[in-house]
């Protein structure tokens, strides 16, 4: 990391989101043509990796990304300047550091996998699997769809941690901690996490939905493609989830391989590549499911292949297969919406709500009250909406082609607001 930002000193610069238990620094490198703050109107992206110590390739697959995006971009590639100059790009090869020093001879490790134990390195010092420690922010938002508080008394997005997951005896990783506060810092629009083990794009829901009460001569939608499995909670953003995931699946060079099969039992991808996280491994408070309730950023987890821990003569070959996919995924940012909420004097309203028509998952605008919400191509009914200002609404088209379409909304203040300022400076006593 230190060599790509000695080579690339005007576009990177490293940094740490925070500690591991054992005291390593969880370091982050950001690629930018502004390095170190964030530009109004422009996204942020991550990739994470290392969540499990024993999950090499993708460590070195962010490395190897950070010197291709360095080199490439000074080479003039008008792909990668434009991916550089128009997103703030972060990259966190290892998140788990403690686990990996057991493996630090991966990289050039003769011997390979051969002899990696399956499992050796997978959860933190302390013992927790780190994509599974999240809030399960699912469950409390179904609980409360159940008794039908939402949206009027429960959020449909960022949703809050419960406080008796912050407390300090909580069964949290610190490494958890730092990366929900990393995610609460940054504006973050889109994101993938890099694991091993299978060979598949995994989206959210991770959560598997309990199965309510249901009448038992209730009738079941005939159509209905996730027959067999009642219990399987589509998020809002299926669709747009679907999207992203085959950007990935559909640009590498193996991943949808028909005659492939999984890893470990059937293909449960249908030889597309990508599944819903609940259909094929559920788990409640994964990191994608926590991003997505929290946060205004949709995550994905990209497993690259059933060797967790692969030969080091294997690792051009690997980045090759990866190399395309990781570019069309990053571009994906860029696909939707954008813009700017301000009042009539031209002020950014930070924390405004973004609503769209058909789709029950707001997002919320960053201190500059810039926004960018990810969509499919189609037209949209767009509202912004924030407190003591009247809501405006507008319609907002998608095209094919990458690249957000512009949608801004000024927002005038409601008489309500000022009503209440006046009263405030007559002593409240009626006018």
């Amino acid at each position: 990391m230190k060599v790509v930002n000695e080579e690339c000193p005007t576009i990177t610069r490293i940094y740490n989101i925070g500690k591991s238990s054992r005291g390593l620094k969880i370091y982050a490198m950001e690629i930018s043509d502004n390095p170190g703050e964030h530009e109004t109107g422009e996204p942020e992206f991550r990739y994470t990796a290392g969540l499990h110590g024993n999950e090499v390739l993708g460590r070195e697959l962010l490395l190897l990304l950070m010197q291709f995006l360095c080199k490439e971009y000074q080479d003039g590639n008008p792909r990668v300047r434009s991916l550089v100059t128009e997103t703030r790009i972060h990259l966190v090869p290892s998140l788990n550091p403690d686990a990996a020093p057991g493996l630090t001879a991966a990289p050039g490790c003769p011997q390979g996998s051969e002899l990696g134990n399956w499992a050796l390195g997978h959860w933190t010092e302390e013992g927790y699997d780190l994509f599974e420690n999240f809030p399960d922010l699912a469950s409390a938002l179904w609980a409360a769809e159940e008794r039908r508080l939402v949206p009027h008394k429960f959020p449909n997005h960022h949703i809050p941690i419960p406080e008796h997951y912050l407390a300090e005896d909580a069964t949290v990783a610190v490494e958890t901690r730092a990366v929900m506060a990393w995610m609460d810092k940054n504006p973050f629009v889109l994101g993938a996490n890099l694991q091993g083990g299978e060979k598949l794009v995994s989206y959210p829901f991770d959560t598997a939905r309990p199965i309510s009460e249901v009448p038992a001569a209730a009738p079941r939608p005939p159509d209905d493609y996730e027959d067999d499995n009642p219990e399987l909670q589509e998020t809002p953003d299926h669709a747009i989830f679907r999207w992203l995931a085959i950007s990935y699946a559909s640009a590498h060079l193996t991943m949808t391989e028909t005659f492939r099969g999984g890893c470990h039992t059937q293909d449960m991808t249908n030889a597309m590549g990508i599944v819903q996280g609940a259909k094929w491994h559920p788990r409640a408070g994964s990191m994608n499911d926590f991003s997505y309730l929290h946060t205004n950023c949709l995550e994905l987890s990209i497993y690259l292949g059933c060797d967790k821990f692969p030969h080091e003569s294997e690792l051009q070959q690997e980045w090759e297969k990866n190399k395309e996919s990781l570019l069309t995924f990053m571009e994906q940012v860029h696909r939707g919406i954008k813009g700017l909420v301000t009042d009539q004097q031209g002020e950014p309203i930070a924390n405004a709500t973004i609503i769209v028509g058909g789709i029950n998952h707001n997002i919320k605008t960053a201190s500059g009250g810039d926004y960018w919400r990810i969509l499919n191509p189609g037209e949209y009914r767009v509202s912004a909406r924030a407190e003591g200002y009247n809501p405006s609404v507008k319609t907002c088209s998608v095209f094919y082609d990458i690249g957000a379409t512009q949608c801004n909304f000024v927002l005038s203040r409601s008489n309500w607001k000022r009503i209440r300022e006046i009263m405030a400076m007559n002593g409240n006593r009626p006018i």
